[in-house]
């Protein structure tokens, strides 16, 4: 593989310094071997791009790539073959990626196909974003999500849930503490798996090695979560000042998941969303802006998370939630940071991606104008890398 030299850009390191001029990255093998003076630079494929800011590839923390962003996901795929699913997974992956997304976890698929097309980018049969999949979400009888999770009941199905997914091949184990928007029956506020349950979950998780998120909405399920010991609350819609003290304790993440519910309160009903998913989202925008806001006030680690594949929230760019958590509150350069560092450690990749330094991987992204001053610059890609393979060209 060609020396790639990648000048004349603004830099964001991704660990939430200021942009700064005058550096040249060198690209070798995949990685980052050099991040030097641009008079320094050694010979090779030399990339001008100049009038460009060059970051690392975005990290989404939170999406589905087999719910596709239609009015109501669950039913557009309810009779829908599996190889079709995976077809859709794929271009999904690929728009990600081309928009400068170039790690996604997913956080509950249909049966595993996800994690089939993960294994097929991993095999380099077709180009995509790197995927962490969790598989199945483990829920209560009937909880949230039960339609494309692992229904368990009591501390010891629970453990066995878990070690299906592990077993299936899931990066991460996703939990379910409370119920939530598009599953109807269930309300955002009430708690679902308990906090026995949910110490079991994450006792198998970490005995594997592996990282653990907890769907929480509601108060009491996103406290048990905390207790539990799990790394990242998904939504976090109902926080306490009690609750964000126990996650700042403990080093627990928050993936607000802002454009989910932004999402389908925009739409509502007149964009076929049913109505009991307007309802229970127009209920909790306001609380969630402001436990966003709290949370970020007070220092809690934020990765960025978009919901991807709910409705009308679509796969691709991550700017609309990056756009969100700016309004609410986080300078431009603060958003990148939670889409670049801080969610590569949310998700445990904190050595390898995540950061424009020596020995990551040359996950890269070029976008015209300085996105660090004015975050609409993240539409307009330039360039793309993937494990150093130029997916976008200037």
């Amino acid at each position: 593989m060609d020396t790639l030299v990648l000048m004349g850009a603004l830099l964001i390191d991704g660990t939430g310094a200021e942009p700064v001029y005058g550096r040249a990255v060198v690209v070798e093998e995949g990685r980052i071997t050099q991040v030097v003076d641009a008079a320094r630079a050694p010979r090779g494929r030399q990339i001008d791009l100049a009038g460009c800011t060059l970051l690392p590839g975005l990290i989404n923390c939170h999406v589905h790539l087999c719910f596709g962003g239609e009015p109501d996901p669950v039913r557009a795929i309810r009779d829908e073959p599996h190889a079709l699913t995976a077809l859709k997974v794929l271009k999904r992956a690929q728009e990600t990626l081309e928009a400068g997304v170039t790690t996604v976890r997913d956080l509950g698929g249909r049966d595993y196909v996800e994690l089939a097309v993960r294994r097929g980018i991993g095999e380099g049969v077709f180009p995509g974003p790197r995927i962490l999949g969790a598989g199945k979400p483990v829920c209560m009888t009937g909880g949230h999500g039960h339609f494309v999770g692992r229904e368990a009941d009591g501390p010891d199905d629970v453990r066995k849930a878990v070690r299906e997914q592990l077993k299936a091949g899931a990066d991460v184990i996703k939990l379910i503490a409370t119920g939530g928007v598009m599953t109807p029956g269930v309300e955002p506020g009430s708690p679902q798996l308990t906090l026995e349950e949910m110490r079991a979950a994450v006792e198998e998780a970490v005995k594997a090695g592996r990282r653990t998120a907890a769907h929480a909405q509601g108060s009491t399920g996103i406290a048990d979560a905390v207790e539990a010991g799990i790394t990242t609350i998904e939504h976090g819609i109902f926080l306490t000042d009690e609750i964000i003290a126990a996650m700042k304790r403990k080093g627990t993440f928050l993936v607000p998941t802002l454009a989910a519910p932004a999402a389908i309160s925009t739409g509502g009903l007149a964009a076929g969303i049913p109505e009991y998913m307007v309802r229970k989202s127009d209920s909790v925008v306001g609380s969630h802006v402001a436990s966003f806001k709290r949370a970020h006030g007070a220092g809690v680690r934020i990765a960025a998370g978009a919901d991807s594949g709910t409705p009308l929230n679509f796969h691709g760019s991550l700017l609309p939630e990056l756009a969100l958590m700016v309004t609410h509150g986080m300078t431009p350069l603060e958003a990148i940071h939670s889409a670049t560092a801080v969610a590569a450690e949310a998700i445990g990749l904190g050595r390898e991606v995540g950061r424009v330094a020596e020995g990551y991987v040359a996950d890269l992204l070029a976008v015209a104008g300085e996105p660090a001053a004015r975050i609409d610059a993240l539409a307009q890609v330039r360039m793309v890398l993937a494990r150093g393979a130029i997916i976008k060209a200037p």
